[in-house]
């Protein structure tokens, strides 16, 4: 039986190579739209619903998405422009917890559109060369992690988070 918190298993940093930096570009910028697809029709029960024991409901898990491509975009903007920056770890269980959680899904769902145009713009615009040599600090591991880790970190956590909707789904019929 396969862990219901890794419907997609866990991400493993791949090497670098041209084709799959195009898929993982295509990840990204098709999320928003495959989030808002897979919500389609679910009405506010089904939102509040986890997607397994213990685990954030459906409209946690958007928000969240919201919420932590939102800390990738700056991450990446942040590698861009200085030289090996200290990232902000946050708390996401306790930005979960948060008061903007309980706005309809549609909000984090239109700004997953607009912050997404606005990444891809930027990651289609990265020479080659900086995939692999421009990098951020995480100052909880203190490990330095390239663009290239970055965006197969978040595409993998897209299609994470999806996984976990259209698993949740499937398994209650909706």
């Amino acid at each position: 039986m396969t862990d219901p918190r890794y419907p997609t298993g866990k991400f493993e940093p791949k090497p670098f190579s041209e084709a799959r930096r195009g898929v993982w570009m295509a990840d990204i910028k098709a999320l928003p739209t495959l989030i808002e697809e897979s919500i389609t029709n679910l009405d506010q029960s089904q939102l509040d619903t986890p997607y397994r024991e213990g685990g954030w409901t459906v409209q946690q898990l958007i928000h969240h998405v919201a919420d932590s491509h939102m800390n990738a975009y700056v991450r990446f903007k942040l590698g861009l422009t200085e030289d090996t920056p200290t990232i902000k770890p946050y708390d996401e269980n306790a930005w979960a917890k948060l008061s903007d959680v309980a706005l309809p899904v549609h909000v984090s769902i239109g700004l997953l559109h607009s912050l997404h145009a606005r990444w891809v713009a930027v990651l289609e615009a990265i020479p080659a060369q900086d995939w692999e040599s421009r990098s951020v600090m995480h100052p909880e591991s203190g490990s330095l992690i390239t663009l290239w880790s970055l965006l197969g970190l978040y595409s993998w956590h897209g299609k994470h988070h999806l996984a976990h909707i259209t698993s949740l789904k499937a398994s209650k019929g909706w």
